[in-house]
């Protein structure tokens, strides 16, 4: 690999020689290292890249056109699917795209958990991860709040109350968050304002996040440090066709949604003007964020409730250091493995509790639910990773491959090939 490529354009050299951002991106981008056994749960971190660039940009265009008033708001946003040319096609891509860009992040965590990509020396990276997901919910619930329909309205009533429970300072900081003694302009006007900056704070932290993973390099299925060369392909054109293929899919999926399903993950009442006056029968959030909707309404308390909610994030922070595991692959842990596939349907069944009302079998399941969500990570990741013996993961990604066709192999190799 050529550590100073020499461009054939003669402007991208004069450009390069003084700003060698093209070298830069040839280093990073086409002759970096990969490990040759990825799969495509590796794409999704990609793909949130897609997604990410696809809503500013439509959000950007969307602004130009938004009136962010009480009185107008609402009709603003019927003027841009009427009357402003391909307003329609803006605000379904935005609004699905929101959806879309949660699915792909959501995946992407747990394709983390799965193998392990928290361990170190990239507990940093992870934690960036974390972060970015923080970003994306408070820019997606501000986002939620400026069509100003019923949903939107009453959805930042009681999210933004849920402050007053902190002790001392709570009452304080929802009043600055209303800009006055309730939900109304002022609010609306803060919300839009930063709606509109923390996506430029979210793609700040995805470029540290791509830095961060660009110096340890990418983790692997197997889990396992790369031993050389024979490990590695070159980013470029193996990855970025791969890439390609699951860009495909996201944007049929994203288009079979615009077209032909717009309102599907849209809640019908934020198609009805905010009305302070008429409380909705059951207030939903949007769907990504209804297991943490459950955890919160599983507290009798309101202070434990809104604890509990925020530390169901802030616990992924620690995770690299609860997994006490030696090996970081699942594929090599199937006692664990098991726990993990419990860990994702208790996350769907969350999701299920939070969008019906917390009463009856609803709100046991969402209390069990949550209960095993922290049993999950603050018990069973550090205690089965001192517990269980795993399986012996290959001493390289060639291994596997190598030692199937060349004769018998070890006993601890042979456990491993039947994972990969």
């Amino acid at each position: 690999m050529s550590s100073a490529p020499q461009f054939k354009n003669p402007i991208v050299r004069w450009i390069d020689y003084r700003l060698p951002v093209f070298s830069y991106m040839h280093k990073e981008y086409r002759n970096y290292p990969m490990p040759k056994n990825l799969n495509y749960f590796w794409n999704f971190g990609a793909l949130a890249t897609i997604a990410l660039v696809l809503l500013m940009v439509t959000g950007i265009v969307l602004a130009m056109h938004y009136t962010p008033h009480v009185d107008l708001a609402f009709d603003s946003v019927e003027r841009i699917r009427r009357e402003v040319n391909f307003g329609w096609l803006l605000q379904y891509l935005h609004t699905n795209g929101a959806s879309m860009f949660f699915a792909v992040v959501y995946i992407h965590i747990f394709r983390g958990i799965y193998y392990g990509s928290y361990k170190a020396p990239r507990e940093l990276l992870w934690m960036l991860g974390v972060v970015i997901l923080l970003v994306m919910m408070a820019t997606a619930f501000m986002g939620y709040v400026l069509p100003w329909g019923q949903m939107s309205f009453w959805a930042a009533t009681v999210i933004t109350n849920l402050f007053s429970a902190i002790p001392g300072i709570g009452e304080a900081i929802v009043t600055w968050l209303w800009g006055g003694f309730s939900v109304d302009n002022p609010t609306l006007n803060r919300f839009f304002s930063f709606h509109y900056l923390l996506p430029f704070v979210l793609l700040g932290v995805v470029i540290l996040h791509v830095i961060a993973l660009h110096v340890h390099g990418s983790n692997n299925p197997d889990g396992i440090d790369l031993t050389g060369a024979q490990d590695t392909v070159p980013f470029h054109p193996y990855f970025t066709a791969k890439d390609s293929v699951g860009t495909g899919v996201f944007l049929l999926i994203l288009a079979v949604l615009v077209f032909y399903a717009p309102n599907f993950l849209n809640h019908p009442d934020n198609t009805i003007p905010a009305n302070p006056l008429q409380t909705p029968a059951h207030i939903v959030p949007e769907w990504y964020f209804l297991p943490f909707y459950a955890i919160l309404r599983a507290v009798p308390d309101k202070l434990l409730g809104v604890i509990a909610m925020f530390s169901s994030i802030l616990v992924l922070f620690v995770l690299p250091w609860l997994d006490t595991a030696k090996v970081r692959s699942t594929r090599y842990r199937p006692l664990f493995r098991w726990f993990f596939w419990l860990l994702v349907a208790d996350s769907i069944l969350l999701g299920a509790c939070g969008a019906n009302a917390p009463e009856g079998i609803w709100l046991i399941l969402s209390r069990t639910g949550t209960a095993y969500y922290f049993l999950h990570f603050l018990v069973l990741t550090p205690v089965l990773g001192l517990l269980e013996t795993p399986r012996v993961p290959p001493t390289s990604i060639n291994q596997p491959v190598l030692s199937a066709g060349a004769g018998p192999a070890s006993s601890s190799h042979t456990s491993g090939d039947s994972q990969c």
